[in-house]
């Protein structure tokens, strides 16, 4: 039988951590999730079965290094690294890494999710470089200036959001990004129209956006779509449409 149980209490208890850009708890997590994401695999594979004492089996090294735990590692670890750009807290992200290095070696599992973070990328191609480079900035980088500010937020939303929805962790990612996106909009308002396109048609469409009080994926991609025109950004057919069925509430 499947330990779906306990899944659902170790994903809780990360969720938490990741959602908090909590250094010490997401780390207190972060090999229970990856010990019973892995088992789990395993029973439905077949390789293995519930333990009598129904405890989850510690991962040995060899399975640390398997290639589907590394999904999973590289996975909750991007989540981290995700949250904790949007709020903008590098200690956190630097402990997390250095704690996994000290523990494991410069081969830790999920330690290529923090390639993109760290990196320097000439031109970014990848989603995953997109997300990565846009988080650095937000780490580490002065604000760009006022004249670009609304086009960056908007590029590093879009990326983010993308990146989200392809992850386990997206909910708690998109409670973070929409979070952000409101704070970095209202900042538009109160401080940057004037650097809009056709500001007497934008400014209360960015008006009325900001007047959802609800901070999920829906408030997110409508607000990248309500913005785009704000910020000359085109969009394809495909694109509109996108953030058009995940703006839809039902």
């Amino acid at each position: 039988m499947l330990d779906t149980t306990e899944l659902v209490k170790r994903k809780k208890a990360i969720n938490m951590g990741v959602v908090f850009a909590d250094p010490d708890l997401f780390l207190a997590h972060f090999e229970p999730w990856l010990e019973i994401t892995a088992f789990i695999s395993a029973q439905r594979a077949g390789e293995a079965t519930a333990a009598a004492d129904g405890v989850t089996p510690k991962l040995t090294p060899q399975q640390l290094k398997s290639g589907g735990v590394s999904a999973v590692a590289n996975d909750a670890l991007s989540a981290f690294a995700m949250t904790a750009a949007l709020k903008g807290d590098r200690a956190a992200l630097e402990k997390v890494k250095s704690s996994l290095l000290e523990k494991f070696g410069v081969d830790f599992p999920g330690a290529p999710a923090f390639w993109s973070f760290d990196g320097d990328i000439a031109e970014a191609v990848s989603l995953e470089d997109h997300v990565g480079q846009a988080a650095q900035k937000l780490l580490d980088g002065p604000p760009p200036p006022p004249p670009m500010r609304a086009k960056e937020n908007w590029s590093a939303g879009l990326r983010f959001l993308e990146k989200a929805r392809g992850s386990n962790f997206a909910q708690e990612i998109l409670y973070a990004l929409a979070l952000w996106t409101r704070a970095k909009w209202t900042e538009t308002l109160e401080k940057g129209v004037a650097f809009l396109a056709h500001i007497e048609d934008n400014v209360p469409i960015l008006r009325e956006a900001l007047a959802e009080s609800r901070n999920d994926e829906a408030f997110v991609a409508n607000m990248l779509l309500k913005m785009a025109p704000a910020i000359e950004q085109d969009l394809s057919d495909e694109a509109a449409g996108f953030l058009r069925s995940l703006a839809r509430r039902a």
